[in-house]
């Protein structure tokens, strides 16, 4: 009981503690950003003491039977690992958000929706219901809709309308996926369809549907537009949303559907590796020529979720155990790429590359946090991402998949030129503008990142063995 306390206490206390924060804020500033803080912490803490459960032989699984439909949940390795990445990822991203929101409008809403939409996040995780799954869904893409329009400029507001657009059109698509599962199962409930599904594929049209839904949510080929343009977006949103969290939501769900529950066929194994692979090089081909700060990570973002489909969708343990460490390694650093972007954008007043340089001098913590966490994004030894990277391409050889690992090798290699020329262009050669360095609580978050993206790849054993047992359960294998 106390297990599953915990499981509502991680979702329902952001959720519901998100309406607080107006209050809080008009009592006190300190005591509303503090407030957001403790709701995201609860998140995590709660997720780090569901470890040992999580491992175990018999993860943990709950069910609420209401009038019309089951409210499940289901606290295995995959999920509690996925929730320790989104919420400690947001509880550093709502740190920075102290000072950087600070001089802006609206800010009793930014924290609302940011502390909703982490919340709804770890309902997607955790529930086992594709309507519930759907239902937390569209929370995600209520709240990404406001934090993009934030600043409520015309440009913004229309970015932000067409990133609504994009992913609630696809999610519509996903949820007639979710029908003809019922049709065919009688029900919503993921355990019940796994068990309907044992002996055959899921059909699919239905495959088709879902992989819709899930390709727009992550800003993959052809759904890709809508995230370079959401850049627009407060930086932390930018960091939180669109390289952190939101997009993850979608390699998430392929995980959860396509590899621990529904058997897809063959097909797709080949058809998904292939659209990842084509979404990676535009995407990187695009950062090679970009001159705007946010516009070069958000394609770099792109880019690298290919890599964490490629992963996922080849069907063997250790490409899935690469994907999994991806999403932890890209989370952590790509965080970092874009709250260094937002110290940047902050005190120089433009996200114009062209017109920066030199920053090293007066931004040197700034500068080697976003140094270490591009070594890290371009698999760079011994930082996470280089194990995750490395076990990704390992596992896209063992399948004899070996063209389309030759063109992710491709892509690597175009995330070091593209990473490099950024840094060049930012922090090296002739300073153009005068700039200072970021507040403390800031430049601590980025360091915190850069930090931890280190420390992953030192200690990538231990992540490494949680994303095993995760596939372990997944593919059904002896623990």
């Amino acid at each position: 009981m106390v297990n599953l306390n915990t499981i509502l206490t991680i979702i329902f206390v952001p959720i519901l503690g998100a309406f607080l924060l107006p209050f809080a804020g008009y009592l006190s500033v300190r005591l509303r950003n503090f407030l957001a803080l403790g709701l995201v912490a609860v998140s995590f803490l709660g997720s780090l003491s569901l470890i040992p459960q999580a491992l175990s032989q018999s993860p943990l699984s709950f069910s609420l039977h209401l009038p019309f439909i089951n409210f499940n949940f289901s606290a295995d390795a995959l999920a509690v690992f996925m929730a320790m990445v989104s919420s400690l990822t947001g509880l550093i991203i709502v740190l920075y958000s102290f000072d950087y929101i600070s001089h802006y409008q609206n800010q009793n809403e930014y924290y609302v929706m940011v502390v909703l939409f982490l919340g709804s996040m770890m309902g997607i995780i955790y529930s086992a219901n594709l309507i519930f799954l759907y239902i937390f869904w569209e929370i995600t893409a209520i709240c990404s809709w406001r934090l993009i329009g934030f600043f409520r400029a015309e440009n913004d507001v229309l970015r932000a309308d067409k990133a609504f657009l994009v992913t609630f059109l696809g999610a519509i698509i996903m949820l007639i996926g979710f029908i003809i599962i019922y049709q065919q199962t009688g029900s919503f409930d993921l355990a019940v369809c796994k068990e309907y599904f044992l002996a055959s594929s899921l059909p699919n049209i239905a495959v088709l549907l879902i992989l819709a839904g899930i390709l727009s949510k992550s800003a993959t080929l052809p759904f890709q537009t809508w995230l370079p343009d959401a850049g627009v977006a407060p930086s932390p949103v930018t960091a939180l949303l669109h390289a952190a969290v939101l997009v993850k939501i979608g390699v998430y769900v392929y995980a959860r559907l396509f590899v621990a529950t529904f058997p897809i066929a063959v097909f797709w194994h080949a058809v998904v590796p292939w659209v990842a692979a084509i979404s990676a090089i535009i995407a990187a081909a695009a950062a090679l020529i970009e001159t705007d700060f946010k516009r070069i990570v958000a394609y770099s973002t792109i880019s690298q979720i290919g890599f964490i489909f490629f992963g996922l969708s080849i069907g063997n343990e250790v490409g899935i155990v690469g994907g999994l460490l991806y999403i932890l390694m890209h989370g952590l650093a790509k965080a970092g790429l874009f709250l260094c972007a937002g110290i940047v954008e902050q005190n120089t007043h433009t996200k114009d590359i062209t017109r920066l340089g030199g920053l090293i001098r007066t931004m040197p913590v700034t500068a080697m946090a976003f140094l270490f966490c591009a070594f890290s994004v371009m698999g760079i030894p011994p930082f996470g991402g280089f194990f995750s990277k490395l076990m990704v391409f390992m596992g896209g050889v063992q399948s004899g998949q070996f063209l389309v690992s030759f063109v992710f090798l491709i892509g690597a290699f175009m995330t070091v030129i593209y990473l490099f020329r950024l840094f060049r262009m930012v922090f090296l050669g002739e300073a153009k503008i005068s700039a200072k360095e970021g507040s403390r609580t800031m430049v601590f978050s980025v360091a915190m990142l850069a930090f931890l993206s280190l420390l992953a790849g030192i200690l990538v054993m231990y992540p490494a063995r949680f994303a095993l047992a995760a596939v372990k359960q997944m593919l059904g294998l002896a623990q």
